[in-house]
C-alpha cells in the first residue's frame, strides 16, 4: 500500500492507497498542533493500524507533503521508526521531473502543486483548482500545465474563528449552511454572513479570473470543506476530495521511479 501524508495548518492527514484496487481505502487525521503531535503520533497511529488490521510492513512507499516546516522532522522520524521507511518529502526539487511548471516553485505550497499534478494528470487542459482548507485558494493553470498564479483568502473556519477571537460578544459557530441569507439571531447571522458571503466570494473570484484569462477552464473543487457551500455545486465541474492525496502519490512515484 502507498501511504500519503498531507500536513496542513489544521490537520495532518494520513491516507492509504491500495495499489491493487487503485483506490484510497483508509483515511484519518491528527491535529497539527506541535505540542500534541508527538503524543498523537505515538498513540493514535499504531492504534489505528491495529484496529484496521494493517501491518506497518504493508506500507511499501510513503509520500509526504507539508506546509508546516516545524513538524516535518517529527513526522519523518516517526515514519522511519514505525514503518521502517523514509517518507519522501515533496519539495521544489520534486517538480523538475513533472509535466507541470510553477513560475516561482519556492513560493507555492506543495499541497497546491500536488493538486495541480493530480488535476493535470486527469484532464490536461486549463484549470482553476479551488481548495477549501485553512486557507481558501484558487490555483490557475494554463493549457501547457504552467501555474499562472494563486489567490489566497482566509478559509471558512479561519474566518469564523477570527470573528470569535477578535470580538467580545460573538460566539464560535458551526459550519452549517442557513436557509436564509438574513440572520434571525446571532448564530444565524454569522452563518449567513460567512457562508453566503463566501458563496459570493468564490463566484466573483472565478468570474474575475475567467475575464482576465479567457481560457476554457475546467473548475475543480477540493479540500475538506468543499461540500459545505452547496450553492456552489453548479460552479464546479468536479469535486474531488482525494485530489491532494493523488498528487502526493503521483509526485512521489515519479521521483522515486
Amino acid at each position: 500500500m502507498f501511504l500519503a501524508i498531507d500536513a496542513g495548518n489544521s490537520n495532518v492527514v494520513f491516507a492509504l492507497f491500495d495499489e491493487k484496487t487503485q483506490k484510497w481505502t483508509n483515511q484519518f487525521r491528527l491535529e497539527t498542533k506541535t505540542d500534541r503531535l508527538i503524543s498523537q503520533l505515538s498513540k493514535k497511529v499504531p492504534l489505528y493500524f491495529l484496529e484496521h488490521d494493517i501491518h506497518p510492513k504493508d506500507i511499501l512507499q510513503i509520500g509526504f507533503s507539508s506546509v508546516v516546516p516545524e513538524i516535518q522532522d517529527t513526522i519523518q522520524e516517526f515514519c522511519q521508526n514505525f514503518f521502517g521507511k523514509e517518507a519522501y518529502l515533496i519539495s521544489p526539487k520534486s517538480y523538475k521531473k513533472l509535466p507541470i511548471v510553477a513560475r516561482k516553485p519556492n513560493e507555492i505550497g506543495t499541497d497546491l502543486m500536488c493538486n495541480v499534478m493530480a488535476a493535470w494528470n486527469n484532464y490536461q487542459q486549463p484549470l482553476i483548482i479551488v481548495d477549501f482548507g485553512t486557507a481558501l485558494t484558487f490555483t490557475v493553470v494554463d493549457e501547457k500545465g504552467k501555474v499562472l498564479g494563486v489567490n489566497i483568502v482566509p478559509g471558512l473556519q479561519t474566518a469564523i474563528k477570527a470573528l470569535f477571537m477578535n470580538t467580545s460578544k460573538l460566539p464560535e459557530v458551526s459550519l452549517e449552511f442557513p436557509k436564509s441569507a438574513i440572520g434571525q439571531d446571532t448564530i444565524h447571522a454569522i452563518q449567513a454572513g460567512i457562508l453566503h458571503g463566501y458563496t459570493g466570494l468564490v463566484k466573483g473570484m472565478l468570474e474575475t479570473i475567467r475575464n482576465e484569462k479567457p481560457l476554457p477552464f475546467k473548475i475543480i473543487a477540493t479540500g475538506g470543506l468543499s461540500a459545505i457551500l452547496t450553492t456552489l455545486r453548479d460552479e464546479f465541474e468536479e469535486i474531488d476530495r482525494y485530489l491532494t492525496l493523488d498528487g502526493i502519490r503521483l509526485i512521489t512515484q515519479i521521483n522515486q521511479a
